[in-house]
Parts: structure tokens; sequence; C-alpha cells
């Protein structure tokens, strides 16, 4: 063993013995309950961040915990291949997305390699790999068959200039985030997927995933949206033809406070009115450039536009005014809301602005009041009806069980459960995807790829100029002959949304090397992952599709499981400093915190900063999440390079429990590294000191009391550990206990060979409990201490009960109720003799100023409260 810890020299040796004993390999082993860990897996966009690092140490560390509680651990690796940032990336350097690709997972996969997690390697996959994808395209025909997946137009985001279809995200201010130009929403020809036949099975079931994160459960739910309400139908008559325009209300309570109803630009009512109104024409066409987001319409300028039309009131007879308005969204219900100022912040902004009545319908006590006392009267969210006629009186559930009966009776409306879910979009109008297996031909409309021709297979050598998908001008690929009728016919270009390839990924990775089948009995075996670990962006829709993917496969009986993940934990961000500075042009340039002198006063209060390079000052923005936006991520190689794999993890566990963010520090990681060359060194003064006589602890009968001391706080700090890392999933208090375990053996200097031999079994303790943690250290460590078996494969250290029991504890003594001493007393003392030894106390006897005891009570084990 050399004196000195030289990381890079242990870690390779570790890694080197894993790698020839195939350490990681993972098999299906009926005999031993299995374990499936699963951390997300990465988009490989070149370079591993400290957000990857946190995951998937904690990922590793349980992995490693469990397989030594005598689990079978399955822990895979892949890549989320496909996706927008490669042909971003194509566009910008000129090589094909596949390139860029597979060149950045072969980077990322050694960066992986260098932090010693414990993956099986051999199911590695990548979502771009046709044996992977083939089985998106098998499973679409299986929907497709099923009526599951359809076609049918859909309203999108249009980029003009890139001949693409752009996500919600992907419009900033109406336009294109690439290309500026102004977005227009048009109808195409889309594939969906029917999720919300799965609405409520989807919802329900969150109740049984206890192991989720509360949060992420709320969150689900809020996505899947279940509202009961009542559609109500507007009679009108439109060129002598009755129709009736429908809404859905969850409050029907407030239907005789309509005053308007509006309509989305996209209503067929909008259409026929802007014909002969060229004002109302335009307003219609600028609504459609602007946002579907949901939480920026909830913020936006409310705009709208009369159209001339209206339709009845379907209780009163009223003429209803109906109004184009930019909130309205056309898929939420049937694209069209009753107006209620009233009682609807949004339709009360909207009223305000085009001089619209407002009419109060709801009150708590029967008082009207004027507009200007608006916000009281719309915060009564349930009260009693008002101005509502035969409704007067009648409370919130009543007003709306007899007004939906009344509608109901007329044929103007019903109860009904309203989603906010909608199926699925997976068509995407780019190249780098999964084909949609779809031929269509001008005599038999669009027909399947039959399955002995699948894959259809991506052209990996195609790069994108920003014009459209390059499919579309690839004659090689979409000119084909009809599957039924040997016709010239067009294979379909759009590509498949790309989580559809994460929706079912974790399957995949129990039978990588089936090439007949989509899964098989291995399945079955190792699902439902038991750990699933990733950050809580991927909350809703990954997870979300992943829970209706899994249903599915399972309908289908391709597997047995529902639900996929059976525990959750979302980690949290990694958090670093932020410095910038702005330009003689006015832009703002951020400059990486490795590049920043900073300057603090004397108590470590922060001055100021200045750019190393230059010496000029820079602003400190705080601290944030890590992005290459804010130039202030750290590379992990070049951590890893200089303090080695074994001390950033350690880092990494220690600064803060999983779900928490974590506050990036060079001062953490460097304490992190004094603390891995103190064990090394301790353990170095142990062996150097030669050989035990013993490997085996003394018999209790036979330790000093300072030797008793040392095995009972190993042992407790075991019992600890134990716990935290099985039951609790907190990291850094059983890092923080074993690090408390080392300072008290810094204490003990019993040299003797028995003292000697307690200390060699704390060393180990210590070393077992942190292999899970800083497994090549403790690898070589393990071995330093004499043992020839491997530390990965030896099982978890048991405490000894021998060494808790105590003979004394320490007992707190209260005076009046305020603390004033501690006593030590026998562990098996009863209350009278820890009274009489609590009352003998000196310093208690001091403040008790020669009063007698009015009362003494004593809660056994823990303390004493004396009243004068």
């Amino acid at each position: 063993m050399h004196e000195r810890y030289d990381p890079a020299a242990v870690e390779a040796q570790a890694r080197a013995h894993w790698e020839a004993a195939d350490a990681f390999a993972a098999s299906e082993d009926p005999s031993r309950p299995k374990y499936y860990c699963l951390c997300m897996f990465p988009y490989p966009s070149g370079r591993l961040h400290m957000g990857h690092v946190r995951n998937y140490t904690i990922g590793d560390v349980l992995s490693r915990f469990m397989r030594k509680q005598g689990y079978n651990v399955l822990q895979p690796m892949g890549w989320d291949a496909f996706g927008l940032p490669a042909e971003n990336a194509a566009m910008a350097n000129g090589v094909p997305p596949a390139k860029w690709t597979y060149d950045n997972i072969a980077y990322m996969k050694r960066q992986l390699q260098s932090l010693g997690f414990a993956l099986d390697w051999k199911r590695e996959l990548a979502t771009c790999q046709p044996e992977y994808y083939r089985w998106n395209q098998w499973l679409f025909l299986r929907m497709l068959e099923k009526g599951i997946a359809y076609k049918k137009t859909g309203v999108v985001n249009w980029d003009p200039v890139d001949q693409t279809v752009l996500a919600n995200e992907q419009v900033i201010d109406g336009r294109g985030w690439r290309t500026g130009a102004p977005v227009e929403k048009r109808e195409i020809p889309m594939y969906y997927l029917r999720i919300t036949d799965y609405s409520q099975d989807l919802l329900d079931a969150l109740d049984t995933l206890t192991d989720w994160p509360e949060r992420v459960r709320t969150m689900q739910a809020n996505w899947i949206g279940k509202s009961e309400g009542v559609r109500v139908g507007f009679p009108y008559e439109l060129e002598d033809e009755h129709h009736t325009l429908n809404v859905f209300t969850t409050r029907a309570d407030t239907l005789m406070g309509v005053t308007f109803c509006a309509v989305a630009a996209e209503h067929a009512l909008a259409t026929y009115a802007a014909r002969d109104n060229d004002k109302l024409a335009a307003f219609i066409e600028e609504c459609k450039k602007g946002t579907a987001q949901e939480a920026e319409m909830a913020v936006m300028e409310k705009k709208g536009m009369p159209t001339g039309l209206f339709v009845l009131h379907p209780l009163t007879g009223q003429k209803i005014p109906v109004w184009v308005g930019n909130y309205v969204l056309m898929t939420y219900g049937e694209g069209a809301v009753m107006g209620v100022p009233a009682h609807d912040e949004r339709d009360f902004e909207f009223a305000k602005k085009y001089g619209l009545p407002i009419a109060q319908v709801i009150a708590e006590d029967a008082n009207v009041y004027s507009t200007d006392q608006w916000a009281e009267w719309y915060s009564t969210k349930e009260g009693i009806c008002i101005n509502s006629g035969k409704y007067d009186g009648l409370g919130y559930q009543h007003a709306i069980d007899a007004i939906a009966a009344d509608l109901s009776a007329l044929g103007l409306g019903h109860k009904q459960v309203q989603w906010r879910l909608r199926d699925w979009g997976i068509s995407r109008q780019r190249y780098w995807g999964c084909p949609i297996p779809l031929i269509h031909c001008p005599k038999c409309g669009d027909v399947p790829v039959p399955d002995k021709d699948l894959p259809v297979v991506l052209p990996e050598g195609l790069v994108p100029d920003g014009s459209g998908n390059p499919l579309g001008k690839l004659a090689s690929f979409y000119e084909c002959k009809c599957p039924r009728c040997g016709a010239d016919a067009r294979r379909e270009t759009d590509t498949m949304d790309t989580f559809v390839d994460s929706s079912w990924y974790f399957m995949r990775f129990a039978c990588p090397d089936n090439a007949n089948a989509m899964v098989d009995e291995r399945a079955n075996y190792w699902m439902p992952v038991d750990q699933y670990i990733g950050g809580i962006e991927h909350a809703i829709l990954h997870l979300l599709y992943s829970r209706f993917w899994t249903r599915v496969m399972n309908d289908l009986g391709l597997v047995k499981e529902r639900e996929p993940f059976r525990r959750l934990l979302t980690q949290g961000m990694v958090l670093n400093d932020i410095y910038s500075r702005k330009t003689g042009e006015g832009r703002i340039q951020y400059f990486n915190p490795a590049d920043v002198d900073v300057q603090f006063d004397a108590k470590g209060t922060r001055l100021g900063a200045t750019l190393r390079a230059d010496g000029k000052p820079v602003e400190w923005e705080g601290m944030r999440t890590m992005s290459k936006s804010k130039n202030n991520g750290v590379d992990p190689q070049a951590l890893v390079g200089e303090y080695g794999a074994d001390s950033i993890r350690l880092f990494m566990m220690f600064k803060a429990p999983p779900e928490d963010t974590l506050e990036w520090s060079d001062d953490g990681v460097e304490g992190a590294s004094r603390f891995m060359r103190k064990l090394w060194r301790v353990v170095y003064e142990h062996v150097s000191a030669g050989p035990l006589a013993s490997s085996q602890p003394p018999a209790a009968s036979s330790l000093t009391s300072a030797q008793r001391d040392l095995r009972r706080a190993a042992h407790a700090t075991l019992v600890k550990v134990t716990d935290d890392l099985g039951r609790r999933r907190i990291f850094n208090t059983a890092i923080a206990a074993v690090m408390e375990l080392m300072n008290t053996l810094g204490k003990f200097e019993d040299t003797t060979d028995q003292g000697r031999t307690v200390v060699r079994e704390t060393l180990e303790l210590v070393v077992q409990m942190l292999s899970p943690i800083v497994p090549h250290a403790t690898h070589v460590l393990w071995e330093t201490l004499g043992h020839t078996d491997s530390l990965m494969d030896r099982a978890w250290p048991k405490p000894d009960p021998e060494a808790l029991v105590q003979d004394s504890i320490q007992v707190v003594v209260q005076v009046n109720g305020k603390l004033r001493s501690h006593i030590n007393v026998a562990a098996s003392a009863d209350e009278t003799q820890i009274r009489e030894t609590a009352l003998a106390d000196p310093v208690v006897q001091r403040w008790m100023e020669g009063k007698p005891a009015k009362k003494v009570i004593v809660v056994k084990g823990k303390l004493v409260n004396v009243v004068v």
C-alpha cells in the first residue's frame, strides 16, 4: 500500500478488477429478490453535466447497497438519442446528426465509466438504433389495429422559414425560436394516440403510487385534469338552420350571469362571421399566430372582436353576443366559453375592457355589490344564487343540479365529465426521429408497412439545412410501392415524437438482445422498476406517457405490469454562481466561476469579483442551475482528473439530501478530497504498524472501557447508516455519521494488540459503510486490510447487539425546566436510583440553592426535572 492516496491509480486498479470479473452483469435469478434501479437515461449532448453526475451517483449508491443486501440488482444505461438538438448541431457544424450523436455517446460513455458506476453495459441501447426503434414502429401498428392510434388534422405552430412544426415552448413572442419568423397556426394531418381512453385509469392509479413524491402525483393529477361540470347549449339560427353553440362549465350555478360568449379563432362561427368582415378576418389571423399554451394565455392581454352574431340564453331566451377571444383555446372543450364577468377573473377583465354587462348572480349573504367591489364577490367561489329567478337561494351543488335538470329537459345540456388531458400527437415534421411506418397510396389510402418490412430505417447520412424535413426531398426514401396493390406510393416522412422512445426503454433493458420480439419473459422478471431517479422537469409528460405506454403493452398481453415505476426519486438541481458583465453593445456576457477571483472580507462577506484574465470587475447574479447559457457549468472530467471520482461522488452525496438543490462549492470538493486522504492515511498507519495476533474482535468481557466505547460507536454508526441508506434514502446524514466515527477513532490512543483489533474492526466497518459511495478507494482499502474476497460481493455487515449494550447512559438534568447538568447512571438504573443521583449532583444542588425539591420528574433514559 502506498503511503500517499493516488486517486488515479486507485480508481484504475478497482475498475480493472470489476471489468475482469464482469462484476456488473445482471441475469435473471428467481432464487433471489430482484432490484431494478434505473436513472433516466441521458440525451447524448456531448458531455456529462453535474446534474447527470448527481443523478447517477444516487442510483449507483442504491444499487451497490441493495446488492450487498442480497438483491439481484440490475442497473443499465442507454441513450435518448433522437431529437431536435442533434439537427441543430448538424446544421451548425455541417455533419449528419448520426455522426454527432454517436461521437457524443462514445465520449459520454467514457465519462460514465470514469466515475465507477456499476452499470451493465452489455444492455446498452440507443434509441436511434434500428433494432430499438423497430419496436416503436411495430407497437404503433398494433395501436393502429386497435384504434388507439389514428389520424386527424390538428392545429400546429408552423415556422414558414424552417418549414416545420414548432413546440409551444419554441414559439417566443409569436416568432420561431431559431428563425425569428412569425409563426402561423396551420391545420395539418397528424397521428395521435388515444391516451384519453386511459384518463380515469391513469388518474385512479395515482393513489397506488405511495412511493412517489406527493408533488409529482399532484402534478400528474392536474395535467390529467378531471373536471365535473355541465355541457350547456346556446341555440342560434344561421341561414334558416338551427344550431347550438356548446360550452363546458364547472360553474353552471352562474349560468344566469352570462352576458357574452367567446369562441376561438379557429371556431366555425368565427370563420363564418369573418367572410365579409376584413377587420375580424385580420384579427382572427392575429389570434392564430399567438400562443397555444394555457399558462401564457392566463397572463396575456385579453383581446376580442364582436362577430355580429348572437346566440340565445338556453333558459331565458335572451340574446347573447358572440365574440372572438384570443384567450379561448380550440383544444379546450369545443372551442367556446360562456362569459360570466361577475364570477370569473378572465371574463371580468374582458368585460371591463369592452364595456360588456357584468351581472352578479352569486353571493354569500344575498348582498349585491358594485363592480368597484368586484374582488369581494369574485372571491365567493361557492355561495347562494341571487338575481337568478327560480334558482335564487340555492347553494352551489343544488343550483348545479337544478340547472342541469332544466337544461336536460329542454335538450340543451346535461352533466358531463371533462378532461384536460388531450390525445398525444406524435407526428413531427423533422428528420432525426423514428419514421412512422405508413405508406400513402392514391388507391388504397394509408397502408401500414408490413411487419416483415420493419424497421423502416432512417437514412443516417443526411444533413438538415433548415428548409424542412430532408426526408421529404430524398426520393430514395419516400418513393415506394403500395404493399396492397403494388402501385406507386409515397412513404410517410413524418417522424415520431421522441417521447415515444423514452416511454418503454426501461422494458427493453430487460431483453435488449431479443431480435424477434419487443419484450419477453425477462421483462416480467425485472419489471416494474423498483427505483426510478430523475429530474422534476420530467414529472409530467415523460412519466405520464410511460404509464400510458405500459398500459397499452399490458392490454396487448406483452407485459404483466400496468405501472412501470414502483418508487420515484426526483433529485434536486445543482446550482452554481453566475458572473456576468455588460459589453459595450449592451449585451450580457457570462463568465465561468472557475475564471473569476472573488474578494471576501474577514467575516466571509462577498465584497466583489474580478475576471482573472483582465482583472476587471464582474457582477455576481447569485446561484442558479448550471447551464450552458449562463456559462456556470463545471466539467466533471476535469474534477475527476484533479480530485478523483470518489471525491466527487462523496461531495455530491454529502452536500445535500437527494431531493434538495445542491449548491456547488469548490471548497466542498476539496473537503471531500481531504476526507478521502484522511481515510487512506488512517488505514495506512494501521496496516504499517504490523499484523495482529487475531483478526476476530476480542470477547466483550475483556474489553476496556475505551475499547467498549469505540466498538459501541462503530456499531451504532452501522445501525444509523443502514437505516439512512436503506429506508430513509438520505445519504448526507449517513456520511456525516461515518465522519463522526472517524473523529472518534482519531481520539482512540490504545496501541495494544487488543486495542488495535478494535481499531481494525472499526476501519473494516467504515470501509464497508462507505463502499456504495466511494467504491474505488474502499475496494483497494478492503484488500489492504487483508481480505481476498471482493468488497462489492461482501454482504452488508450486521451490527453486533452485544457491542450496542451500554453499561451507563447520560441523562439531562433540569432545574425548574432549565438545563443545568448531566449525570451518568447505570443503564439498568430504576427511577429511584436516577432521582437520587440527580439530587446528589453538586451542580444541581447549587441551582437548588438549599431549597427542598417539591417534585422530581423522571423520564427514564432521557431527563430529570427538579422543581423547587
